[in-house]
């Protein structure tokens, strides 16, 4: 009702101007300057000139991106049967003191405690091809018993799990159907720091969500994100549900797949990353094709080379990664690599890190050849190297399999839920399978692997090079932590 009457005063009001400025008899000067003194001014209506700044074209662009992207971009929903995913929690603790009778029937547990009820998670992802495939990460669909596709037009689709490579965080899935709207994948090695980049994907659910912003660094590493690390920065606003959604460019082409954030909040700080296209392009090709990935296998443990390092190999500079074993009938060891190498080349191109030598060589194919500058006792040698296939090595993750046991880094979430000490170093055990040599060892979630075979471990990749010396022997000796209290287990791998 007041809307009315207020529109019907703005009415009235246009009135009244138009009939004073019909008037036809001339003013006379003492009615014009009283006039002057109580008529209001005209508003004076601005009208600006269509904006053809290049701030305008550039949202145009992402106005295009938009329409041209979202339609082929999911929700992704999962559910996961506890039983096949033990997580924190005292049904699947037999230390937990809610397992004695007594303290159930005191605190009111009769008998055992209710069946837990499955898990559900939630990420993104992008149709690929238009007969359904998409791209995801690993981590959204992993131990998945059930998985949904919402489409963005709100169809709901039942997906299947095609294959997973854990290695990069990727997998790919599938629903049935033709013609779907689908994305191609850029050319991730042409991004420039500093251009523009848009995120789309169902933070909080909320789908089909997108942001902007730039490129901040190319090429990260060592961040113990994923086994192979090569990530693109970016300052986009990427919040928990963005996994597995694109990363484009302005061209609307996918350069990266939103993977992590760096957050001390859980939310949006900005700094996250994203797999490059080209990485995922090699991934995806091999999963469609075979339902697993294939790399290029050497058959070493490296570490770091530091000052300390350099000045004890008389290096006259810290160059290179030290080879601190070798796996017995490996390529390396077949070529005639030793322990203590120090590799400074490979095909001509300097080894910056042990990360970077790690990726150029699982994204050869297996039977790929290699020439490798070597520096080994105050001398500079050329040895030429066949890779072999790391799917017919004792890998970490087949290791990790016997055991039965998934870790993750020890970071600051774990800290606080796990009550672990900032000088407290290891990898924290998330997954334990019931039956498995770990479960009947005794080991279970939460626990802290501090050294492998007397080997110390403080993070995923030291881990991984920890088991790849295990390899050689048939018995794991865990040390591991609870608690305050650390022991050691011994754990055949036959």
């Amino acid at each position: 009702m007041k809307l009315k009457t207020y529109l019907t005063v703005a009415l009235l009001l246009g009135i009244s101007t138009l009939t004073v400025s019909m008037k036809t008899a001339p003013a006379t000067p003492s009615e014009v300057a009283a006039t002057a003194k109580t008529a209001p001014t005209p508003a004076v209506k601005t009208e600006l000139p269509p904006c053809t700044c290049g701030a305008k074209q550039l949202s145009q662009s992402f106005t295009r991106v938009a329409k041209q992207a979202s339609p082929a971009v999911v929700f992704i929903k999962v559910e996961i049967n506890p039983a096949d995913n033990d997580n924190f929690g005292y049904q699947n603790d037999p230390f937990s003191p809610f397992n004695d009778d007594f303290l159930q029937r005191f605190f009111g547990f009769q008998g055992k405690p209710q069946q837990p009820q499955p898990q559900i998670g939630q990420g993104s992802g992008f149709i690929v091809s238009a007969d359904g495939y998409i791209m995801t990460n690993s981590h959204v669909v992993k131990g998945a018993d059930k998985i949904e596709v919402t489409l963005n037009d709100g169809e709901i689709k039942t997906a299947t799990l095609v294959g997973a490579d854990p290695y990069t965080d990727l997998a790919i899935i599938k629903i049935e159907g033709k013609d779907f709207p689908f994305l191609k994948l850029g050319d991730s090695e042409a991004l420039d720091v500093g251009e523009w980049v848009i995120a789309i994907g169902s933070p909080f659910q909320l789908q089909a969500s997108l942001t902007v912003g730039v490129v901040s660094a190319k090429g990260r590493q060592g961040l113990n994100i994923t086994q192979l690390e090569d990530f693109i920065q970016t300052d986009a606003a990427i919040n928990p549900g963005n996994s597995g959604g694109p990363l484009l460019d302005l061209d609307g082409d996918v350069i990266g797949i939103n993977t992590a954030i760096v957050s001390r909040s859980g939310g949006y700080m900005g700094i996250g990353f994203a797999i490059p296209s080209n990485m995922a392009r090699n991934v995806m090709d091999q999963i469609i094709k075979k339902g697993s990935v294939t790399r290029g296998f050497l058959g070493v443990s490296m570490q770091t080379v530091d000052k300390e390092i350099a000045a004890g190999f008389n290096l006259t500079k810290v160059e290179g990664v030290l080879i601190s074993g070798i796996e017995p009938g490996s390529p390396a060891e077949k070529a005639g690599l030793q322990q203590g190498d120090i590799l400074l080349e490979c095909n001509g191109k300097p080894i910056k890190s042990l990360q970077s030598f790690r990726y150029d060589i699982s994204l050869m194919n297996p039977g790929a050849k290699i020439n490798l500058k070597v520096y080994r006792k105050g001398k500079t040698l050329t040895v030429p190297v066949t890779l072999g296939s790391a799917s017919e090595a004792t890998s970490p993750a087949v290791i990790s399999q016997k055991l039965g046991i998934e870790v993750e880094n020890l970071n600051s979430d774990y800290r606080n839920q796990l009550g672990y000490g900032t000088g407290d170093e290891g990898v924290v055990i998330t997954k334990v399978k019931p039956g498995s040599p770990a479960a009947l060892a005794g080991i279970r979630p939460g626990c802290l692997i501090q050294a492998i075979n007397h080997k110390k471990v403080s993070n995923t990749s030291e881990y991984e090079a920890a088991l790849n010396e295990a390899s050689q022997n048939k018995r794991v000796l865990l040390l591991i932590r609870h608690g305050k209290t650390s022991k050691f287990y011994a754990i055949r791998l036959d």
